[in-house]
């Protein structure tokens, strides 16, 4: 076997000098953590100290005024805006004006059957997935993950069956965990 040049080794060396940032609250050495939100920097003295920023920033502003649509609040132009969760549109006096265009909320036509007074929508979380909760929130929680359809369930007589994949056919199944019912395939 041949023998390993020590030279090779050399660039550890400057690694282990690198410049470490200090926290501007209590002067301790800043070390990259990660979180459920991603990696950021946190101070070592922590929990004494408490102080942390995001390792990446992300630009939130506006990306382009529409001079021709006007705000209905303010009338002020609207604003095409980069933002923590995407691009939207809002008022360009924000903080003055509070103004979000909302995205239009589609019906599934289907009665809620926990309030019995809303009714199940379509949205979408912040990361596309669709979900059908009722209209009627914060006042009603009740939301199911996959498409309802407006028939009882055999079994346990729920109001909502929803569609969803049983070991490859799509189905309608009862949402209720303690019901068993699994429907004939679509």
């Amino acid at each position: 076997m041949s023998k390993i040049d020590d030279g090779l080794f050399s660039a550890h060396e400057h690694a282990l000098e690198r410049e470490y940032e200090v926290c501007p609250k209590c002067g301790s050495e800043l070390h990259v953590l990660n979180g459920k939100r991603g990696a950021f920097l946190g101070c070592q003295s922590y929990p004494s100290c408490d102080y942390s920023r995001p390792l990446s920033h992300q630009e939130v502003g506006i990306i382009e005024v529409m001079e021709d649509q006007l705000c209905p609040k303010c009338e002020q132009p609207l604003a095409l805006k980069s933002g923590r969760y995407g691009i939207y549109i809002g008022c360009t006096a924000h903080p003055n004006c509070d103004f979000i265009v909302r995205e239009e909320v589609e019906s599934a036509g289907v009665n809620c059957p926990e309030c019995g007074k809303g009714e199940l929508v379509a949205r979408s979380n912040r990361s596309g997935k669709t979900f059908y909760p009722c209209s009627c929130y914060p006042k009603c929680k009740y939301a199911v993950n996959d498409k309802p359809h407006q028939q009882c369930c055999p079994e346990c007589g729920w109001g909502v069956l929803v569609e969803k994949k049983v070991r490859g056919e799509l189905r309608l199944v009862c949402p209720q965990r303690q019901c068993k019912y699994r429907g004939e395939t679509l």
